[in-house]
């Protein structure tokens, strides 16, 4: 031990007058949901999976970053490879509504000039995330909803999907478990998706899928910096399981489950029982702490600890400008990594584990 207290101690007299870690130059983080997120809830393989997925997200992410790309491109890049991984609830993957369908809600913000974009309801566009984009970029509006924000993007050219795209067995699965335990109508199953397994099939051994009652939520969401300097973040869910009356959470608005600003210093992407977060207006409360001069860390936990004061739970991912991120929740667990021109990628699952600074 004395030996390598050495040698750490010759290597910073070598290395002269200089910061004891080099500021990144690009930063990346991101979160794929936050909840009751246990070791006796994930076997082995699951867990592998997880954790596969997570960096597969950041490793797209950080790709465009070190090429010199944008915070948005950036985000954006992640996000779609979880909307297209039925592990996530976003995208192919989301959860049903109590009708029996996909309705998903996304968001994105640039923090060089707090532009916005974001979509809610969608039941079609395989990409959330780049509709939420077409609307900031080619619309002259914030937020478009339901069958309109399909038609835009569609029209906008994005890649549109039928239902059984997003078919998952296993959140169908958790649906009907919901809709019976509430006693509810059941919906008929939707077209075109494989038969049903036979009664009594065990649905939660399949490679990769959690129990059906793994009580998450299932949000994804990345925020980052790029070597401009500039911030962005984005967010995109497939809501509430047996969510009903079109029920939309804190992901699509813009200040409470997403923000970006450069002013500020801090960009955000929120997962959590939405309704709290919105009623708190947790992303831009973070980066109004942040502009007053707390870290990415604090400015994280603090915000937590409020929604938690009236009874919500979840988590947030926060970038800060100096590319040192945040990662706060009043869970188990979340879902949570990143990845910087100073670090190669880390991810974590349960809430005892720590990511470097």
């Amino acid at each position: 031990m004395k030996s390598v207290t050495l040698a750490l101690c010759l290597t910073a007299l070598l290395a002269g007058p200089v910061a004891a870690q080099e500021a990144p130059t690009w930063s990346f983080a991101i979160h794929g949901g936050a909840g009751v997120i246990e070791r006796a809830s994930l076997t082995p393989s699951q867990d592998a999976d997880y954790r596969a997925a997570l960096k597969v997200a950041l490793e797209a992410g950080g790709r465009v970053l070190a090429d010199g790309g944008s915070a948005l491109d950036a985000v954006q890049a992640a996000i779609e490879t979880m909307e297209d991984n039925p592990l996530f609830n976003a995208g192919r993957g989301a959860v049903f509504t109590a009708a029996g369908r996909n309705e998903m809600d996304s968001a994105i913000m640039n923090g060089a000039d707090l532009d916005a974009g974001a979509v809610a309801g969608l039941t079609h566009t395989r990409h959330p995330i780049a509709a939420a984009r077409a609307v900031m970029e080619r619309s002259p509006h914030v937020m478009l909803a339901g069958d309109g924000a399909d038609t835009f993007a569609a029209a906008d050219g994005l890649e549109q999907a039928p239902a059984s795209w997003f078919f998952t067995e296993r959140r169908w699965q958790g649906l009907l478990r919901t809709l019976r335990d509430q006693n509810l109508p059941i919906p008929a199953r939707p077209e075109g998706v494989p038969v049903p397994p036979q009664q009594g099939a065990a649905l939660t051994d399949q490679p990769g899928m959690p129990p059906l009652n793994e009580n998450k939520f299932g949000t994804v969401g990345a925020v980052a910096l790029d070597q401009s300097g500039h911030l962005a973040a984005g967010t995109s869910t497939g809501g509430t399981n047996a969510k009903q009356w079109g029920r939309i959470g804190d992901a699509p608005i813009i200040g409470a489950g997403t923000y970006a600003s450069n002013a500020d210093g801090c960009a955000v992407s929120a997962t959590g029982t939405g309704e709290y977060f919105i009623r708190s207006t947790v992303a831009r409360d973070i980066c109004t702490r942040t502009a007053a001069g707390a870290s990415a860390q604090a400015a994280g936990e603090a915000e937590i600890a409020d929604v938690g004061s009236i009874g919500g739970d979840g988590g947030v991912v926060v970038m800060a400008l100096d590319g040192v991120p945040g990662f706060a929740m009043n869970t188990s667990g979340m879902y949570r990594g990143s990845i910087s021109s100073a670090h190669p990628a880390e991810v974590a699952i349960y809430g005892d584990e720590a990511l470097r600074p």
